[in-house]
């Protein structure tokens, strides 16, 4: 580092400013070739890995901030105007530290929670995930201080690191992308509760990213491909529910939409009844 310093004039500001510039520069190229390496020994390593996506990003963001903050040190201590500047700083270290303690307690609590993410693996890159407010959408990105959730209106949802890892996460993609829907239909009293579930099995069938999840002994003994169930009566309807496997988990919403569609033309044109709400009228 001497010799170098040599060919700078670091009592100019002209001088200053290019040594900066060539630091800066050399700690980019340190820190493409580090990614590089590293990201090649990853990919080697966990190609078949579940979670490779999310440890290649988290390491690349954070090779990204080392050499970042490595170039900033090393302009600070080495050009002598920094230099001083940081000695005078230093003389109220108690003060400072103090105030350099509350000022990241926020930043260091999201990088170890971050950190936290990558290890115990909650979530992986990719996942489609709810929050305990409802909040849903896929894990986009993790960095060192926050994490990227892209939603189904395609907007960012950006929640730091130390804040998703104290929430309830739903995971419907982190072992089994299977999931169970449940589908609620609602038919009158006097209804054929056979004729509608036997409409209701066969509008299932049609559907797409549907799974036949029965096991090989429920095949041999011909049971029924979907469950539908009669779970509710109430003074002015029955309730049954269609519990039907889906593939994809993010084609639940579209699938729930085009069954109840289909299940209710069916039921119109075969003269399922539907609820008729009873009304007290009181004079």
């Amino acid at each position: 580092m001497g010799s170098i310093l040599n060919y700078f004039n670091l009592n100019s500001t002209s001088g200053i400013a290019l040594y900066s510039v060539v630091v800066i520069v050399l700690c980019w190229v340190f820190s493409r070739l580090s990614r590089t390496l590293v990201i090649l020994f990853l990919k080697r390593r966990f190609t078949k890995e579940t979670f490779g996506e999310t440890r290649l990003k988290f390491t690349r963001n954070s090779l990204r901030f080392v050499f970042g903050l490595l170039g900033v040190l090393v302009i600070i201590f080495t050009v002598p105007v920094y230099k001083e500047q940081v000695g005078y700083i230093f003389s109220g270290a108690g003060i400072l530290a103090a105030i350099l303690g509350f000022a990241a307690k926020d930043a260091i609590s999201n990088l170890i929670a971050g950190l936290f993410i990558v290890l115990f693996r909650p979530f992986r890159i990719g996942d489609y995930i709810e929050l305990d407010k409802g909040q849903m959408g896929i894990v986009e990105d993790i960095t060192l201080r926050h994490t990227v959730i892209n939603t189904f209106e395609n907007k960012r949802l950006i929640i730091p690191n130390s804040v998703i890892s104290t929430e309830s996460v739903l995971n419907f993609t982190i072992q089994d992308s299977k999931i169970l829907s449940f589908n609620n239909f609602m038919i009158g009293l006097d209804s054929d509760i056979d004729l509608a579930k036997k409409i209701i099995s066969e509008e299932a069938s049609r559907l797409d990213f549907v799974i036949d999840n029965r096991t090989p002994k429920d095949v041999i003994d011909d049971s029924p491909e979907f469950d539908v169930r009669l779970i509710e009566v109430t003074d002015t309807a029955m309730h049954i529910r269609a519990y039907i496997w889906l593939s994809d988990p993010l084609e639940e919403f579209k699938m729930k939409s085009i069954f109840k569609e289909a299940v209710h033309k069916r039921f119109k044109k075969e003269g399922v009844s539907l609820p008729i709400p009873l009304r007290k009228i009181v004079r």
